[in-house]
């Protein structure tokens, strides 16, 4: 029997696109999906003819692979793949390597891959991002666990991810447990923030710029070829061009101004609450979508208090361009707070994380790839351990050069009455982060009086306390 080189559990789009990546990059796959009918129709339509195999049982599956079995699970996150972890374990032999490639979080893989190897079974917790196109064709990928295990799907992985300019292969070994799905997490956070900042930039073109969808488009399609060159600068043009076929207004006006989302963005917020990082723009994306699911409410608000007010913006050009600048500092400063959350992760949960790694295999595949990423990269080979972006010599000067700009677009929505929750998040983080002194001497002294928390000072060691109402 002709044993297959990967199984992968879960024939979603998704799964489905990763086999024939897999498979037409010289991989022989076994596929398995809970519901047989699935399986079949794969078998009979984009699987046919190829080297593809279809099996119907866990038993079936583990016999039609080659040693160290190799699983990919391709399930919901959460409950479900527990579930398919209790059912294939009986299965495994000592050195299987189970897979997760789904959008798991990473709380749960750091359990997972601890149960596992206890049991001699290797896990391994994989971020893959780029969405259905880039599961076929080249996504991100991310994955993390038993290093052993990475060795022995290194040259799967590296063969079907995308490839950067350079030819190199948008996969790296991120680190140990629940490393993989850590940093997919963050990823996904960083995406939130992308599209929220470009969402407010949006606003404040129509809404106090007067720019039609159209002329948006153009702006966005030349933007593309600057400095703020990424795929989700690219797709916001593709977007604005786009016509309604049944109202012939541009699409984007007719779609209902409410964000759905999935967890990621919430958790990458929760998490950096829970170790220390600030993360402003992150926060205020995912609180940006918590907002626009108050529709009915916002209506009836808005019918209660005036509505946009008039801004002289003098010429039109010059404020498109300040809004090019302010965009770029704010994505700047939002991948600052990114990757020094995964900084002081990496220290929390003993990740060891390479971010010059991690900058280098988002260049290409995944979701936020852009630009922007070769020149982080570039400053973490530099210096390995730089402890935020800011501290980088060439983007402390780009953000000297355009934080002005970015206080402008700021300043243009609070007087027009536009939320730019983002921009202005990405705003104060570099404020607060450049200010050598806080306020927060008055709060710990207000912690002191009404707690007894304590205090520290600033002219001598030692903890104080003081009675304040004698």
């Amino acid at each position: 029997m002709e044993l297959a080189n990967i199984g992968l559990v879960g024939l979603g789009v998704m799964g489905q696109n990763l086999v024939l990546n897999m498979e037409r990059n010289g991989f022989k796959v076994a596929v398995y999906n809970r519901t047989a009918e699935k399986t079949r129709l794969f078998l009979e339509g984009e699987a046919k003819g190829k080297a593809i195999f279809g099996v119907y049982s866990y038993a079936e599956l583990m016999k039609s692979l080659e040693k160290p079995r190799r699983i990919l699970l391709m399930v919901k996150a959460g409950k479900p793949v527990d579930d398919v972890i209790a059912e294939i374990t009986p299965y495994l032999e000592m050195g299987d390597i189970l897979i997760d490639g789904g959008n798991s979080y990473f709380l749960d893989t750091e359990r997972r891959n601890t149960e596992l190897s206890g049991e001699g079974y290797n896990f391994i917790g994989t971020g893959v991002s780029g969405g259905e196109e880039g599961a076929l064709w080249g996504p991100s990928i991310m994955p993390g666990g038993q290093v052993e295990a990475w060795d022995a799907l290194r040259s799967i992985f590296e063969a079907i991810a995308a490839k950067a300019d350079d030819g190199e292969p948008c996969v790296s070994y991120i680190g140990p447990r629940g490393a993989g799905h850590f940093v997919k997490m963050v990823h996904n956070g960083i995406e939130y923030a992308d599209m929220q900042l470009i969402a407010e930039i949006y606003d404040l073109m129509q809404r106090v710029i007067g720019l039609n969808a159209k002329e948006m488009s153009e702006v966005f399609a030349k933007w593309n070829q600057g400095i703020l060159s990424s795929y989700l600068i690219e797709i916001t043009a593709d977007i604005l061009k786009k016509v309604d076929p049944i109202s012939g207004r541009p699409l984007v006006e007719v779609i209902l101004d409410q964000a759905g989302q999935k967890g990621t963005g919430k958790w990458t917020s929760q998490t950096a609450f829970d170790i220390g990082a600030p993360t402003n723009t992150i926060n205020a994306a995912v609180l940006s979508r918590n907002l626009s699911g108050l529709k009915e409410e916002r209506v009836i608000t808005s019918k209660m208090f005036p509505g946009i007010k008039e801004v002289e913006i003098g010429d039109r050009s010059q404020i498109i361009d300040v809004l090019e600048n302010a965009l770029y500092a704010a994505k700047v400063l939002s991948y600052a707070q990114g990757f020094s959350m995964m900084r002081i992760a990496s220290q929390e949960f003993s990740y060891e994380l390479n971010m010059h790694d991690l900058a280098k295999i988002w260049r290409a595949g995944c979701i936020i790839r852009a630009d922007l990423l070769g020149d982080i990269m570039q400053a973490y080979k530099k210096d390995r351990d730089l402890i935020n972006l800011l501290h980088d010599e060439v983007f402390a000067e780009r953000i000297n050069k355009t934080e002005q700009d970015l206080r402008k677009a700021v300043s243009l929505g609070v007087a027009a009455g536009i939320p730019v929750l983002a921009l202005s998040a990405s705003l104060a983080y570099f404020d607060a982060y450049r200010s050598e002194t806080l306020p927060n001497n008055l709060t710990q002294a207000q912690r002191d009086y009404f707690g007894a928390h304590t205090y520290n000072r600033i002219d001598m060691e030692g903890t104080f306390h003081t009675e304040w109402l004698e």
